[in-house]
């Protein structure tokens, strides 16, 4: 335990299957000084008891055998001052954080995956509206290409993109001990974006030439009447 007084610092333990684990909040030496320490440690906002004591450190053994023991623990060490530790037990995939950007009629392809954990299953929803609807590729084979390119890789295609493709999707890998979701966003454009920036300097040419095309004319019947 490093941070201020007050100040909680977080740490993400990922899991695939069932396990023994031991969580520990080690003080730091800089407070040593503390005395008479009221240690609680919980999850979410059950205290769980039977902790283990060594000197400055405390810690306690799960068996996390489902997804029911998964979730958030936290340490809590009170004295003259109170410094706590959070630990998320979850199983953990991962999406691309930044929105893929394509064009109408073209292709877009969506990777998820689950670092070093191997998913039992991977299941891709789309969301519509505040639901989350899971996609069949087998159903709708001439929209969506699902690929699984190894065991930890999953591959969303979808093809001939429209304006009603834009939007937020999700990758979900199964597990032993539950379920876990990665988000990813898509951003379809239409084919006129990219010439808009060609569009405008040729409206500006065509203005440019009818200028100089209707100064000649005028000049042309000023020279006559002359």
């Amino acid at each position: 335990l490093l941070g201020a007084s007050g100040v909680s610092m977080a740490k993400n333990v990922t899991l695939d299957r069932a396990a023994r684990v031991e969580l520990s909040c080690r003080l730091d030496k800089k407070y040593s000084h503390l005395k008479s320490l009221q240690v609680t440690w919980k999850r979410g906002n059950e205290t769980i008891r039977h902790i283990n004591k060594t000197e400055n450190s405390w810690s306690i053994q799960l068996r996390i055998l489902d997804d029911s023991k998964l979730g958030s623990y936290s340490c809590t060490l009170k004295g003259k001052e109170e410094i706590s530790a959070m630990f998320h037990l979850q199983p953990k995939i991962e999406g691309k954080e930044k929105p893929i950007v394509s064009y109408e009629g073209d292709t877009a392809v969506m990777i998820c995956n689950s670092l070093d954990y191997t998913p039992i299953a991977w299941t891709w929803y789309v969301t519509n509206g505040s639901e989350q609807i899971a996609i069949n590729d087998s159903l709708l084979a001439d929209k969506y290409v699902i690929d699984r390119i190894s065991a930890n890789v999953t591959h969303l295609k979808i093809l001939k993109l429209t304006k009603e493709d834009d939007g937020v999707y999700w990758c979900e890998a199964a597990f032993e001990l539950g379920k876990s979701k990665g988000k990813l966003k898509l951003k379809v454009l239409s084919l006129m974006v990219p010439l808009k920036p060609f569009l405008a300097i040729v409206s500006e040419v065509v203005i440019l030439v009818t200028i100089v095309f209707l100064y000649e004319m005028y000049s042309k019947k000023k020279e006559k009447r002359a």
